[in-house]
C-alpha cells in the first residue's frame, strides 16, 4: 500500500512562521499629564498638609475629573487652586489669586476678574518652582482670612455658636514713611500681611525682594518684629530685614560689612550695611540674590 501523501512543504513553512505579537506598544505619556504631575508635586512640597480630591468629572473621562487642592486655616477658607488640562495648555486656577502677591508674574490668564487668577502652561514651558511654591503658601495664608479678606482681617465668633464670622477688616495703620504696623509674629503669614499693606510702588518692591530671598534660600525663616519683616536661618538668627522709608525701601544686611561687593549704604552700626531702593530704581536681582546667598551663610543677628 502506498503511503499517504505528505503535506506540502509550502504549507509547513507557513505554519512555522512566528505570528506577529498582538501586544501594542504603550502610548507615549501626554505632556499635559506630565506637566500636571510636576505642578502637583510642587503644590504638595509647598504645603504637605494640603488635601487633594477630584471634582467636576467630565463624561469623556469620568474616572479622573479635575484635581482640587484645599487647605482650610482655622476652619476658614478652603480651595487653594485647581488643575485642568486643555488641548494646548495646563491651567492652574487660584481661587483667591487676585489678592495674592505675584512678584514673579506667574499669573498670565483670567486677569480681568476681581477674584480668580490663573497660570496657563504651554507645552515645553517651565514654571519657576520657588515662585509657584511661594504663591501656594500665600494662598494658604489668604485662606486664613475670613470671607477672603486681606490677611490682616480679624475673625470673631458669634456668641453661643462657636462659628467664626467675619468682622469688617480694619485698615492697617501706617507709621512714618508709610511703614505698615504689623503685630510681632513668626512665619510667612505676617510677612505676607506686611507686604500687602505696603503703600503703592513699595508693595511691588517688597514682593520682589521676598520672592528673590525665598528662591535663593528655600529654607529661609521669616518673622515680623518691630514692624519689619525679618529673614534668617533657624537656629542662626536673622541676616536681613526691610522697612518702608518715605522715599525708598531700606534693606538692611545685618552682617553687611562681610559681603562682597559691599552694599552701598553705610550704618552707624559696625556690621550693618544698607541697600536703598527708590521708586524709579531698577532692582538688580542677580546682585541682590548674591548678597542674600552670602548673608545667609554668615552667623545671623539674634534679637
Amino acid at each position: 500500500m502506498k503511503n499517504k501523501t505528505k503535506p506540502k512543504a509550502k504549507a509547513a513553512s507557513r505554519a512555522s512562521k512566528p505570528r506577529k505579537s498582538a501586544a501594542k506598544s504603550s502610548p507615549k505619556t501626554d505632556w499635559r499629564e506630565e506637566t500636571l504631575a510636576r505642578m502637583r508635586a510642587l503644590i504638595l512640597e509647598a504645603d504637605p498638609e494640603m488635601s487633594e480630591e477630584r471634582k467636576w468629572k467630565k463624561p469623556s473621562n469620568a474616572m479622573a475629573g479635575v484635581p482640587v487642592w484645599s487647605h482650610p486655616v482655622d476652619g476658614r477658607g478652603g480651595i487653594v487652586c485647581t488643575g485642568e488640562t486643555y488641548t494646548k495648555v495646563v491651567k492652574l486656577t487660584f481661587a483667591q489669586g487676585a489678592k495674592l502677591p505675584d512678584p514673579a508674574r506667574l499669573f498670565n490668564s483670567s486677569l480681568e476678574g476681581n477674584t480668580r487668577r490663573a497660570i496657563d502652561i504651554h507645552e515645553g514651558e517651565q514654571v519657576d518652582a520657588a515662585a509657584l511654591k511661594a504663591l501656594v503658601k500665600a494662598a494658604v495664608a489668604q485662606n486664613g482670612s475670613p470671607a477672603g479678606k486681606s490677611p490682616q482681617a480679624v475673625a470673631k465668633a458669634k456668641p453661643g455658636t462657636g462659628k467664626p464670622t467675619a468682622s469688617k477688616a480694619k485698615p492697617v495703620k501706617r507709621l512714618s514713611g508709610g511703614n505698615p504696623q504689623i503685630a510681632k509674629a513668626d512665619g510667612d503669614a505676617p510677612v505676607q500681611a506686611f507686604m500687602a499693606a505696603m503703600p503703592g510702588w513699595k508693595r511691588d518692591v517688597g514682593c520682589r525682594l521676598d520672592a528673590v530671598i525665598v528662591r535663593t534660600v528655600p529654607n529661609v525663616r521669616k518673622a515680623v518684629k518691630w514692624n519689619t519683616p525679618f529673614y534668617g536661618i533657624e537656629g542662626r538668627g536673622f541676616f536681613l530685614g526691610f522697612h518702608c522709608i518715605t522715599k525708598y525701601v531700606k534693606v538692611a544686611f545685618f552682617r553687611g560689612t562681610s559681603l562682597r561687593p559691599l552694599p552701598p549704604g553705610e550704618s552707624k552700626q559696625k556690621d550693618v550695611r544698607y541697600f536703598h531702593i527708590h521708586e524709579d530704581d531698577e532692582l538688580d536681582e542677580a546682585q541682590f540674590a548674591a548678597w542674600v546667598k552670602q548673608a545667609s551663610q554668615l552667623p545671623g543677628w539674634v534679637p
